[in-house]
């Protein structure tokens, strides 16, 4: 067992054959102590992220070239799933394509993905988006969240200027663990949900809206500034990281505990 390629399956096997004495516990030491990472020139894959953050590293693609992507991609498929890279453009997902062949690709959220077939979606989380325009952001949150287990409900083109359009969906609204509120312009909708049920909110900036919106910053500070309490906010149009999150409270605090 190579302990640079040690993922919670292979954890689990390594304990149960020092349980079983297949494996002495000298040997296991070995195995663990091993580097967490691999090395392969211009990068060192982390494969133990999983064990201490609940989902394998996750690959940033802007800045990388295309084979590089794909290789990384390529070494995390070979220990863990579900595998991301976000803000991909369809070059890179192309050159992902060549070596690992089932990936698969969500234009609008400019993720590559491959998900684990053997993660069950629990409890739920709801990512809902102010605008239409706001749909990328919105839809990088919900699938990030449901490649990290959760179940995902989603409520599209909500926002302040029709209140009456989310007002039908409260009662999903409350079932949820946690609301993902994505929304651009002067970014007022995190408040108004968090006012209107008792569920943490994630309030995520998005960069559309004219001059004064200042690319993201104004919904930003509408966000920090809430009234609404039960609002949290990350960065403008972070969807990853909203959806990361909010799965993470989604399942609750057993994905911390490494």
């Amino acid at each position: 067992m190579d302990g640079g390629r040690m993922n919670k399956d292979t954890l689990v096997e390594l304990l149960e054959s020092v349980r079983s004495g297949a494996c002495s516990v000298d040997e296991a030491i070995s195995t663990l102590v091993k580097l967490p990472f691999e090395e392969i020139g211009f990068a060192r894959v982390d494969h133990h992220r999983a064990l201490r953050s609940g989902l394998p590293e996750v690959i940033y693609c802007p800045g990388k070239t295309p084979k590089h992507v794909a290789r990384i991609f390529r070494k995390i498929a070979d220990v863990s799933r579900p595998v991301l890279a976000t803000r991909a453009e369809e070059s890179v997902y192309a050159a992902v394509l060549k070596d690992v062949p089932d990936a698969q690709y969500d234009a609008s959220a400019r993720l590559i993905y491959l998900a684990d077939p053997e993660k069950d979606e629990t409890g739920l989380v709801v990512v809902a988006s102010a605008g239409t325009s706001d749909l990328g952001v919105a839809t990088e949150a919900a699938l990030t969240a449901r490649l990290m287990g959760a179940s995902v409900e989603t409520l599209w083109d909500v926002g302040v200027a029709g209140l009456h359009r989310i007002v039908p969906h409260l009662e999903l609204l409350r079932k949820a663990s946690v609301i993902v509120v994505v929304a651009g312009m002067e970014g007022a909708l995190p408040s108004v949900v968090a006012g209107l049920v008792a569920r943490p909110v994630i309030g995520v900036p998005t960069s559309i809206g004219y001059g004064a919106s200042m690319n993201g910053l104004t919904p930003l500070m509408t966000m920090l500034s809430s009234c609404a309490a039960g609002v949290s906010v990350v960065n403008i149009d972070n969807g990853f990281g909203a959806g990361y999150i909010a799965a993470l409270i989604n399942r609750g605090n057993s994905a911390l505990a490494c």
